[in-house]
């Protein structure tokens, strides 16, 4: 592999290019640092001795490129270069690029295996599209031409026909099922709509497969052509045999009857959708609209103007060039959308967080990606004009759709579309930064707008546009911001200060309302108030049972951010910190300080709470960048995971366990192991610790000698010997998320089979039930902190089997705090009884819904 060396002044500034052109290839290219001098009075300087080192650890034969900022940089380079011996001499080439595009550029080159001329031309033309102003008109390319791929007519041709029971067809989660299963196979998926008469589509691009407009009751023939075109089909065929999952939903409806076609039944209860509203006649100064999210608001309003990205289309001498800056500008949106992904995860749960799983798909659409290639290939033009063109053509596809749903995916496809270009251009996102609490009043927000509002600045919502089934709509209501969006559009004319009042829940807004108005509103508003405030009271007060146990109610959290939130939540610790956060999205391992700052913020802001931090959890199924495995895993689930992963990278976890060790001072501060699967592991471990321990005793460190040290039990091999782990360990937390796959032999991302995977199985309920009478026995405490500990309809279950805390995400301590105090102790240890003797998780769930409704 071809190595890079970033020379410059400034270190601060070297270190920068290197991080920004790492996230460009995930860490595959070695790129070294010289910059800066030891002097703390005077920083700014190049030093050739930290040149040659430089070159020397990135070394091979394939060549080492030298970038430079200006001045000393440039003969410090070559006097490195002297240093050298004369046969390393010659492969390795100083390169007159700009610094910043020159590395992304070169990165880039050298990932896709070019040899050091083509990287160092590569380079040399970063400049080029910032240059080149010609302007050329091309023809428009359709997407359609790439819809069907070139196959082998010898290779077995198979096909079915099927019918969608759906509710809504193939919306958003079914279509990425579809896309993300027919990916797998190496087999052509080729799709028709037989009842709408459409063309043949790709079964791999997500855009190509919604638009069919695959509505209940459609049928559709399904072509795989290949080696596996039978598993294929098999696979596909199970999807709809399952109603891709969907068939627990199916009884789930909003106040119109209609269902949630993303899941939202949950939080979207006051909001029946656009196309179901009747707009009432309003009265003087009084606008009707759509009710999106419920709630009041009365405040001044803020108009907000979203960027407008103009773009110019140019010629381009170096298409391939091009090419690549497109490739590296959208694989740093894929790393946005994946943190918001994570970050929606957390707030709302992983179901209704799936619906950013679509917006990742786009970028990978193969469809989407072969166009904007040809285009920028055969026609020389910039990656900005490229884009906006096929993003272009998908969403004009999508809004000539008759199927209204689908119709409003178009903001998804024009925000991941905008964020693309965003970067292209250099572009930041317009300000939604409030000085002051106000109404916000837009022509529309996209979900990433949506997602970057502060609840304490914008009170409420109002939009000339959109919808209440929007996935924007979706995020004001997971955020708790009354929302009445398709006013008319007179609201834009007002001037920012008017002040505005709104219902969220009626769809009603009211520009400089009338006093007996105001009046009305804001005693709906203290109303809504005094019941939000009641149950955040509830949620700061212990979690009892009915006849007077407590059970501890902990979060789970990945970021200081989540700490804060979950400590307003009314969470009484935190069972599970999932430290990974501290290692992902960066091209080295955290520091012993930069993890040490990490945990005693967090622990600070739990003010002598319980913190319970799990150790490093990442292997073969999530991979750090800059650890080569050295082979790929066949089966990544049942391999080098957990804490087999530290014991093999013991500088890794030996620096971990001294931030945890040091920031304990003062705080309740507990070590979790990960992946436990034997008792070797386990006295390994705590070998490990014991050194680290005698190591910071030896240098005069503090840290709570009698810190607890406890283990995740999920894997069955736990369970059957929960009596010899408790005796080596304090506590227990059983991670049902990992324990309901292993134990049904079952992957949860695998649609065939997904089914399985339900922790309410007897199987599963009769594992967490033999734990916790291993861990009681030992007299240790043991937890739940999988996601069936958030499920309020299992709550009963659990104080029956005798769990002592109970760690759920943030949002749903006041609602499990809730359903605990509605139970004892008794009846629920008779519901356990019964539920351990049923057959299949549905007859467990059958059985606690009579159970709860039954008259008293």
């Amino acid at each position: 592999m071809i190595g890079i060396v970033i020379v410059s002044h400034s270190k601060q500034l070297a270190l920068g290019v290197r991080e920004l052109a790492a996230q460009m290839v995930q860490g595959q290219v070695p790129i070294a640092v010289a910059a800066g001098i030891e002097d703390p009075d005077k920083p700014l300087g190049t030093d050739p001795i930290q040149v040659y080192e430089a070159i020397a650890s990135v070394f091979s034969d394939n060549g080492v490129l030298v970038l430079m900022d200006l001045g000393s940089a440039l003969l410090s380079a070559e006097m490195a270069i002297e240093f050298l011996p004369e046969t390393q001499q010659k492969k390795v080439h100083l390169c007159e690029a700009p610094l910043v595009e020159g590395a992304i550029a070169a990165v880039v080159a050298a990932a896709a295996g070019r040899d050091i001329h083509q990287v160092m031309a590569e380079a040399r033309g970063a400049l080029l599209a910032k240059a080149t102003q010609l302007g050329v008109v091309t023809r428009p390319l359709s997407l359609a031409s790439h819809n069907t791929p070139t196959t082998n007519i010898e290779s077995p041709t198979r096909e079915i026909r099927l019918s969608v029971s759906n509710r809504l067809g193939l919306h958003a989660r079914p279509a990425a099922q579809f896309v993300t299963t027919a990916a797998r196979f190496q087999s052509q998926i080729l799709v028709q709509n037989l009842t709408r008469n459409t063309e043949l589509v790709r079964g791999d691009s997500i855009n190509q497969v919604t638009t069919l407009g695959v509505r209940q009751g459609h049928e559709l023939l399904i072509t795989a052509i290949g080696s596996d075109a039978d598993e294929a089909l098999s696979a596909l065929q199970a999807l709809f045999t399952n109603n891709f999952g969907e068939a627990a939903r199916s009884c789930c409806s909003n106040k119109e009857g209609l269902p949630n076609p993303e899941g939202e039944d949950n939080v979207a209860l006051n909001s029946p959708p656009a196309f179901h509203h009747e707009v009432k006649p309003a009265s003087h100064g009084e606008l009707s609209g759509i009710p999106a999210s419920a709630g009041v608001a009365i405040a001044p309003v803020v108009h907000y103007q979203p960027t407008h990205i103009a773009i110019t289309e140019y010629h381009v001498n170096d298409p391939d060039a091009e090419w690549q800056r497109l490739q590296a500008a959208i694989n740093i949106v894929r790393q946005e959308i994946q943190a918001v992904f994570s970050q929606a995860s957390l707030q709302i749960g992983d179901t209704e967080a799936a619906i950013f799983d679509a917006q990742l798909l786009f970028l990978e659409d193969p469809v989407l990606l072969e166009a904007a290639k040809e285009r920028i290939f055969e026609h020389h033009i910039n990656a900005e004009a490229a884009w906006q063109a096929v993003v272009d053509e998908v969403a004009t596809s999508y809004r000539t759709l008759e199927d209204s749903y689908l119709q409003e995916r178009v903001d998804d496809v024009v925000d991941v579309g905008q964020r693309v270009l965003r970067l292209l251009g250099g572009n930041v996102p317009a300000n939604l930064h409030l000085e002051e609490p106000a109404i916000l009043v837009t022509t529309d927000l996209t979900p990433s707008d949506t997602a970057r509002l502060n609840p304490k600045k914008v009170l409420g919502i109002c939009t000339t546009s959109g919808s209440a089934t929007s996935h924007s709509a979706i995020i004001a209501r997971t955020l708790g911001i009354p929302a009445v969006l398709g006013v008319d559009a007179q609201v834009l004319h007002l001037a920012d200060g008017t002040l505005m009042a709104l219902d969220g829940e009626t769809g009603r807004a009211w520009v400089e309302p009338e006093s007996h108005i105001l009046d009305l509103l804001a005693a709906k508003q203290s109303a809504w108030q005094a019941a939000q405030q009641e149950a955040r009271s509830t949620a700061h007060q212990p979690a009892i049972t009915r006849d007077g146990r407590q059970v501890s109610v902990f979060a789970n959290i990945g970021s200081i951010n989540d700490v804060q939130v979950a400590v307003a939540s009314g969470a009484e610790g935190v069972g599970l910190l999932r430290t990974e956060f501290l290692y992902l999205d960066r091209t080295s391992a955290p520091t012993e300080e930069e993890q040490l700052e990490v945990y005693q913020a967090i622990a600070q802001v739990l003010d002598h709470r319980p913190l319970i931090i799990r150790t490093l959890d990442v292997g073969g199924d999530k991979p750090l960048p800059y650890l080569r495995v050295g082979f790929p895993e066949a089966n990544p689930f049942l391999g080098w995971r957990g804490i087999r992963f530290c014991l093999d990278h013991l500088d890794l976890f030996k620096t971990q366990l001294r931030a945890i060790l040091r920031a304990s001072v003062g705080h309740q501060i507990k070590i979790m192991l990960p992946m436990i699967a034997s008792v070797t592991e386990v006295r390994a471990a705590k070998v490990i610790l014991g050194e680290v321990q005698a190591e910071l005793n030896q240098a005069g460190i503090s840290f709570d000698a009698a810190m607890k040290v406890g283990i995740m039990v999920e894997v069955p091999s736990a369970v059957a010997i929960a009596d010899q782990l408790a005796a080596e360990v304090d506590f227990f937390s059983i991670g049902t998320n990992d324990l309901s796959q292993y134990v049904m032999a079952s992957d949860r991302t695998n649609p065939r089979v997904a089914n399985l995977v339900d922790a309410l199985h007897p199987a599963v309920l009769r594992m967490v039930q033999q734990t916790i009478q291993a861990a009681h026995t030992a007299g240790i405490s043991v937890g739940l902190c999988g996601e069936l500990a958030a499920d309020t309809l299992a709550t009963p279950i659990l104080l029956g089997l005798g769990l002592d805390e109970l760690s759920v995400n943030p949002q749903a301590i006041a609602g499990v705090k809730q359903a605990i105090a509605r139970f004892c102790i008794v009846e629920s240890e008779a519901i356990v009884a019964s539920a351990l003797q049923q057959d299949s998780a549905v007859h467990v769930r059958e059985l606690i819904s009579t159970l709860l409704i039954r008259p008293a």
